[in-house]
């Protein structure tokens, strides 16, 4: 199913023994777009620190009472690695942490998480590797505060078209399928959904999307309801309006995702 990412802030996230807190942000890939780390910040038992929690160790996800359930005991989350969310988190970083949790790596492999398709299978499966040589390990930084990016502004062939207001993400894989365009005064209280993989280049340093669109396509694009569900006709209508092959097509041919083990526990 496909959500709002802005609706995920303040989910609940709990242990195996008991709460830890709330989810304030998310790092996402701006290789792959996906969404590789929750930031929560965890208070008292916790003193008061941000911590990134990856999908891949989810056990249930609520999604009535909002809450995130890890196959972590609260223990194993206060001792895992320091890392500052408010500094660039390199490829060093994220192999501390996965070395902490024993977990999969999920880069230097074609798969959106390495060897699988979703954070789930990855997990059920069991699919660990042998960790790379530290020299393999990039120094470049691919992730990107999801924060900082709403209100980057989108930059159509002939007009300014807007700005990221959110993301809309696959609430099984974590792969985010668009950002939504609030238009802005040109178009009053009107918003639109476009792919990451149908933007022209992205400037990080001055938050600006370049499209290869004009700012009348945008507007003619089919029209978006974010009051309701987005399901498959509609995406059909805005992929053939753009003249893009369908994704899901691709996806057809991957393994199904394993149900989410609600027992999981990390290696030892």
């Amino acid at each position: 199913m496909l959500r709002s990412l802005k609706d995920l802030e303040g989910y609940a996230v709990s242990a195996t023994d008991g709460d830890i807190g709330k989810v304030a942000n998310f790092l996402l890939d701006d290789e792959r777009w996906a969404i590789r780390y929750l930031v929560v910040h965890a208070g008292g038992f916790f003193s008061d620190r941000h911590v990134l929690i990856t999908p891949i160790s989810f056990r249930q996800i609520d999604w009535a009472s909002r809450s995130f359930h890890l196959a972590l005991t609260r223990d194993k989350v206060k001792l895992s690695p320091s890392v500052d969310t408010d500094k660039p988190v390199f490829r060093q970083h994220e192999s501390t942490l996965f070395g902490y949790y024993g977990y999969p790596y999920y880069w230097g492999n074609p798969g959106l998480w390495g060897a699988a398709s979703s954070p789930g299978l990855l997990a059920a499966e069991r699919l660990y590797e042998t960790p790379p040589a530290p020299e393999a390990l990039s120094g470049d930084s691919h992730l990107r505060s999801a924060r900082e990016i709403r209100g980057y502004q989108i930059r159509a062939t002939d007009a300014t078209a807007g700005q990221i207001e959110d993301f809309i993400i696959d609430d099984e894989t974590w792969e985010i399928r668009y950002l939504v365009i609030d238009t802005g005064s040109w178009w009053k209280g009107k918003k639109v959904l476009i792919a990451p993989r149908w933007t022209r280049s992205i400037s990080w340093a001055d938050g600006i999307v370049l499209l290869d669109l004009s700012q009348e396509a945008i507007k003619k694009s089919p029209a978006w309801n974010p009051n309701a569900p987005i399901n498959r006709e509609y995406e059909a209508r805005l992929y053939d309006y753009y003249g893009q092959p369908v994704y899901w097509n691709e996806n057809d041919r991957l393994p199904k995702p394993a149900p989410m083990p609600r027992d999981l526990e990390p290696p030892t």
